[in-house]
């Protein structure tokens, strides 16, 4: 087992039929160890089709202990629930969660601005503007002339 894996005590189990629910879960899981929580996301309500009730086909199932949980992924992946075949691995956290969920750009976390903003005066920015001043009419003429050319041809 990677070093990284070794504390993961939550379940990925993918591919669940509709009438599964978290009886038949903690029911299915618990011959391997301690199940501490089981998480069934429910599907979103969509216009015109009632989803009261209905999961989104996956859950999550948590272990008291990380050899429980690798038990569990030894024993029930690939196997039939229900008249579906199982996917079980680890379970990952989902990456982005909290920028998608959150309408704040990315930059607005003070936690992202002490690892990544730098003060002006060392990005670069302020000696920039401060050493050249651009000259409107100057851009005017050489953006006229080349634009003349071109058209020429």
């Amino acid at each position: 087992m990677e070093e990284g894996t070794k504390t993961k005590k939550t379940v990925f189990v993918g591919g669940l039929s509709d009438d599964v629910d978290q009886a038949v879960l903690i029911e299915s899981f618990s011959p391997f160890g301690d199940v501490i929580d089981v998480q069934l996301p429910l599907a979103p309500a969509t216009r015109g089709q009632e989803s009261e009730g209905k999961h989104r086909g996956f859950a999550f199932v948590t272990y008291s202990s990380a050899g429980d949980a690798q038990d569990a992924i030894d024993n029930m992946d690939l196997n039939e629930l229900r008249g579906k075949v199982l996917k079980v691995n680890l379970a990952r956290p989902q990456r982005g969660v909290a920028q998608l969920n959150n309408s704040r750009p990315i930059w607005e976390s003070e936690d992202w601005l002490k690892q990544y903003a730098k003060p002006l005066g060392q990005s670069g920015g302020l000696q920039a503007r401060g050493s050249s001043t651009p000259d409107p009419e100057a851009a005017d003429d050489a953006g006229g002339d080349e634009a003349g050319d071109a058209m020429e041809d």
